[in-house]
């Protein structure tokens, strides 16, 4: 008996993740869950440098400026509620000291220059194409960091907008590193603060972008948001604001993104470094027993095996 529908997923046979692969992850939370899940099991990757991105000019934007190296200067800046702010960055970023935010934001453009030129794979997820224009300047901005509604006017991006975008990432991505992979996905996490319609809307932006520009070479598609929608349609996989997925639905989602994604042998390494993360977050009863000293003998000779088949892996 069939309890629900589940996505068909091809295992993809190029391109597959490894130990070796470097991954950068940029744009909206979902990227964060599955940059968590890399972090844990000690892949080489790095995600959102500017902190979350929702849409996908706040994406085209930051790649442009990391392939370009801008340098952001105090005009860049704006100052609200007692704190310093980009509008190209997230909130996260801000700081009441201006120069350590300009630090921040210019050492974070380093690091993304150099990621994009040495990365195999980018995972790009996107959350919205409800954008915000600072009407002083007529610029889309990434974060609005609750400065008053009234100063920008709120869009909502065409399908061919989105695509010209979208379009224009992957020239940009490929004009420093032409054998990149290019992973898009949908974030599940509804935003519902623009009304359940208008979310639907721009979901289906997003999507049908995405899907105009899958025939370019070595860019993909992973389905999370069809995921959730589809095989985890039951508020049970959401957490407490039933908005965004719990833990369990995030857990579903990388499980079948690490099935399509990654190699057989990247597996059975995930789980050696697994048992040794669980093993590193144990806490005895008795620390001074025989058993747990050969407990921590057994745990170390696991680490050194991994370290030695992988010399960046630091536990």
């Amino acid at each position: 008996m069939k309890l629900h529908t589940q996505i068909p997923l091809k295992k993809e046979t190029r391109n597959q993740i490894a130990y070796q692969s470097k991954i950068l992850l940029l744009g909206s939370c979902f990227s964060e869950n599955i940059g968590d899940k890399l972090s844990y099991f000690k892949f080489q990757s790095t995600q959102n440098p500017f902190g979350i991105l929702f849409h996908p000019k706040a994406i085209e934007n930051f790649i442009t400026n990391a392939i370009n190296e801008k340098e952001y200067l105090d005009d860049d800046l704006i100052f609200q509620n007692e704190t310093w702010h980009s509008f190209d960055a997230h909130s996260s970023l801000s700081s009441v000291n201006k120069n350590e935010l300009l630090n921040k934001l210019n050492a974070s453009i380093s690091n993304t220059n150099r990621a994009l030129k040495d990365a195999s794979h980018i995972i790009i997820t996107l959350g919205t194409c409800w954008v915000y224009r600072f009407i002083e300047t007529d610029a889309i901005v990434a974060n609005c960091h609750k400065i008053p509604q009234k100063k920008f006017l709120k869009e909502l991006l065409t399908v061919a907008e989105i695509t010209e975008s979208l379009a224009a990432i992957l020239v940009l991505l490929k004009s420093v590193n032409k054998d990149i992979s290019v992973l898009f996905t949908v974030s599940p996490v509804r935003h519902l603060k623009d009304g359940f319609i208008e979310n639907t809307q721009s979901k289906a932006h997003l999507i049908a972008a995405i899907h105009q520009v899958l025939e370019h070479q070595n860019v993909s598609y992973f389905p999370s948001y069809e995921i959730m929608m589809d095989e985890l349609r039951d508020y049970r996989f959401y957490a407490e604001d039933m908005i965004h997925p719990n833990k369990t639905a995030i857990n579903y989602i990388w499980e079948r993104f690490t099935e399509t994604w990654f190699l057989d042998e990247t597996l059975s390494t995930m789980k050696e470094i697994d048992a040794i993360q669980k093993g590193i977050l144990h806490r005895p009863f008795q620390e001074n027993t025989a058993q747990h000293q050969q407990f921590l003998k057994n745990l170390e000779a696991k680490k050194e095996k991994i370290q030695q088949q992988l010399p960046f892996v630091n536990f």
